[in-house]
């Protein structure tokens, strides 16, 4: 590994765990590019990169300039999507095929845009942001696990074709993560304070997922030292998978 400053490049960069992500990197000391719709809300010590995650074009040249500008790509936080509230009858067809189009092609399109770039590192990274929901039966929530679950079997499946290359993929799956967009759902609701207490209680430990846990996550996954970690998704969800707080007696 040389001694020069790593670059990453974070998708939906501009809000919530993106954005957690990214000023993490940058303390971190990596160059970072956040790509998402808007520069509005990307921190100030990171590259705004703005694309469509819909658009393999509009992609594929942000990234090239950022990386070209930087003359490395050693990290790719994989992290922009959409949610979808409602079970299976819920939702058009449209919505449906929008959502997988962002949370599923969008992860596909931004790595293949930077799987060139990865290839030329000696300490490439991926991480994609799965989900709970990927793993777990949540209620109301059949076409946002549909979409996390393609997500998390594809990157294993990406770790095992990127191996030659020497590229670890991972992903990381979280619980209910406390960012705006929660605020917003506690908000919309007759008593937001009841509301946000129901979104702490789905997790064991009695909270919501702080963005800069998994801005944590994101680092160890990212350290070069750890090279066995590949092909793995790091759970960070209170123990919502695992653990059962009343007794079954």
């Amino acid at each position: 590994m040389t001694d020069r400053v790593p670059t990453a490049v974070v998708t939906g960069a501009a809000s919530g765990i993106g954005q957690a992500v990214s000023v993490a990197l940058a303390a971190a000391g990596y160059h970072v590019g956040g790509l998402d719709l808007t520069a509005d809300g990307i921190a100030p010590e990171v590259t705004p990169l703005l694309a469509d995650i819909r658009d393999q074009a509009a992609v594929t040249d942000v990234l090239d300039g950022f990386v070209t500008a930087f003359g490395s790509l050693d990290l790719l936080v994989n992290n922009a999507g959409v949610s979808f509230v409602g079970g299976i009858e819920a939702g058009t067809e449209s919505e449906w095929k929008n959502t997988l189009d962002i949370n599923v092609l969008g992860q596909m399109r931004v790595l293949r845009a930077a799987l060139p770039w990865l290839r030329q590192s000696d300490q490439a990274s991926v991480v994609a942001m799965s989900s709970c929901t990927a793993i777990n039966g949540i209620p109301e929530r059949a076409l946002y696990s549909a979409s996390k679950g393609a997500v998390q079997a594809m990157m294993l499946s990406v770790a095992t074709d990127l191996l030659s290359d020497g590229i670890r993929v991972n992903c990381i799956a979280p619980a209910t993560v406390d960012t705006p967009f929660m605020a917003e759902l506690a908000n919309r609701s007759p008593d937001p304070v009841a509301k946000r207490r129901a979104f702490e209680a789905r997790q064991p430990t009695g909270h919501m997922v702080n963005p800069d846990e998994i801005s944590n996550a994101v680092l160890f996954l990212a350290n070069p030292a750890n090279r066995s970690v590949t092909g793995t998704t790091l759970i960070l969800d209170g123990g919502m998978g695992s653990m059962r707080t009343t007794a079954l007696l």
